[in-house]
């Protein structure tokens, strides 16, 4: 029935009490819990208390001193005209060091020294926070699937930012913070190198990465058209069997020829999630380090073809008689 197309939240459950959820031996929450009408609309509307803990602050700490010089740095750019700084934010950057600074610790300020002290109170930020999903988990006495599919995406950021730049001998080949620079960055990096798209491990973090968006996507869209049936109770659903379950794996049986469960469904999409990007930081490790060109990589191994010379062969101009690099 088309009228029954609940993509958003219809009634949105409110209690008097705020709901505290699970006891736990310490307790660090903070903040009063309050309801949000745009939170409800996608999910549960209640926001917060959330668990405060030494590790958690540290960690927003270590964010707030990254951000701010990130920040600065771009106002700086812009002679400090706020008009100019909004109006310019997408195309503004703090870039890394550049070639002739090698890996060195602390080059001037002005010319990539900031961009590493913002990049390690980032990581620092990041690798707190990871500790901090990890002991919550622990303390919960639940899987650390969460924590474990973080670790995944800071491999990549690690990757990018410290690991392919320490192999590479220079701070240079790290990614600049910002936001079309860093596509910018990426287009560059892929031309440098050849065309990333004949890199076989780029071509997996892409199957993972669409394969990713279709199936929480099916699973998002499976869960919704039976919640008339309290599909939204998954754990329910598990234990007692019920419409809802049925109707949804026999969907799934039906368009995708395997029968899916509660619990399938997620484990498929957790994998793939996770195999985007720990397959994309082994692809990005490879580039300049093993690889100096995928197009004739993936020719040397009959993965793409050897186009004909149309217009014979070209010559290097830093090639030619007098020319200068």
């Amino acid at each position: 029935m088309a009228y029954y197309q609940n993509i958003f939240t219809q009634v949105q459950v409110r209690p008097l009490v705020p709901e505290q959820g699970v006891p736990v031996s310490t307790d660090n929450r903070i903040g009063k819990p309050f309801n949000s009408y745009l939170a409800g609309l996608f999910g549960n509307s209640q926001i917060g208390p959330i668990y405060g803990g030494y590790i958690g602050i540290l960690s927003g700490v270590c964010f707030l001193i990254a951000f701010e010089i990130i920040g600065l740095n771009m106002l700086a750019s812009v002679n400090w005209d706020p008009v100019q700084f909004v109006r310019q934010l997408p195309w503004l950057a703090l870039e890394p060091p550049r070639p002739e600074y090698g890996l060195k610790i602390l080059p001037p300020l002005n010319k990539g020294g900031w961009w590493l002290i913002a990049g390690f109170f980032l990581t620092t930020s990041i690798l707190l926070w990871w500790v901090r999903m990890y002991r919550r988990a622990r303390a919960l006495k639940i899987g650390t699937h969460v924590p474990w599919a973080f670790a995944s995406a800071i491999w990549l950021y690690l990757v990018l930012g410290f690991i392919r730049p320490v192999l590479m001998g220079s701070w240079s080949e790290a990614v600049p913070f910002g936001i079309f620079p860093h596509l910018d960055w990426t287009a560059a990096f892929s031309l440098r190198y050849g065309n990333l798209f004949y890199n076989p491990f780029h071509m997996l973090s892409i199957a993972f990465l669409y394969g990713s968006t279709l199936l929480f996507a099916m699973h998002g869209a499976t869960i919704l058209a039976t919640s008339r049936y309290g599909a939204e109770r998954e754990i329910d659903q598990i234990v007692s069997r019920g419409t809802a379950t049925e109707r949804a794996a026999l969907f799934w049986r039906w368009t995708m020829g395997f029968n899916a469960t509660m619990e399938s469904i997620h484990r498929w999409a957790w994998w793939f999630a996770v195999l985007t990007t720990l397959t994309g930081g082994i692809g990005i490790i490879l580039t300049g380090t093993v690889v100096d060109n995928w197009y004739l990589w993936a020719v040397k191994h009959g993965v793409a073809p050897s186009y004909p010379q149309v217009f014979g062969p070209v010559t290097d101009p830093l090639g030619a008689s007098g020319a200068t690099p």
